[in-house]
């Protein structure tokens, strides 16, 4: 009876301590939140930074924005120059027309990560002003969650 009881809370703790799955990310740069969906309803939220020129929606590489819209986390990448890097389908279509029309190009390799490889102990202090160039950044225990709770394919919506 011990044994199943000891199985039983095992069970039950590893359930409970595992992070959910997220159907869809939410970005709301006005707020330097990022928010795990699930079922429509946000379970999780991280404080994040930007790039340095943080708002409006990205126009062309080099800006220092972060691009606004609807997007796809097409693929996860560990050996990134960052711990861990979760990519943005962006540019999509609109946005290569967009500076296309600007006679630019449009940037890309848009991503969420941690902090940069060999620096995560300075978050205490990155996480308070937007230094990327472009990207979504959040401390590298919280990357941890993120990459565990998002799957290639999911939605993202980065909104000001």
């Amino acid at each position: 009876m011990k044994v199943l009881i000891i199985i039983f809370l095992s069970l039950f703790s590893c359930a409970a301590l595992s992070t959910p799955k997220a159907d869809a990310v939410l970005v709301k740069k006005s707020e330097k939140k990022l928010y795990l969906i699930a079922e429509g309803k946000p379970f999780k939220s991280y404080h994040v930074v930007f790039g340095a020129n943080p708002a409006g929606h990205k126009q062309q590489e080099g800006d220092e924005k972060t691009p606004e819209g609807k997007y796809f986390l097409d693929y996860k990448k560990e050996d990134s120059a960052f711990y861990k890097a979760i990519h943005i389908s962006y540019p999509n279509q609109k946005d290569i027309e967009n500076a296309k029309k600007l006679g630019a190009n449009p940037g890309g390799l848009i991503m969420i990560h941690g902090q940069r490889n060999g620096l995560g102990w300075l978050s205490f202090a990155s996480q308070f002003f937007n230094w990327t160039n472009g990207c979504i950044a959040v401390t590298n225990s919280e990357m941890d969650e993120i990459w565990q709770a998002v799957n290639a394919g999911t939605p993202i919506e980065i909104v000001q």
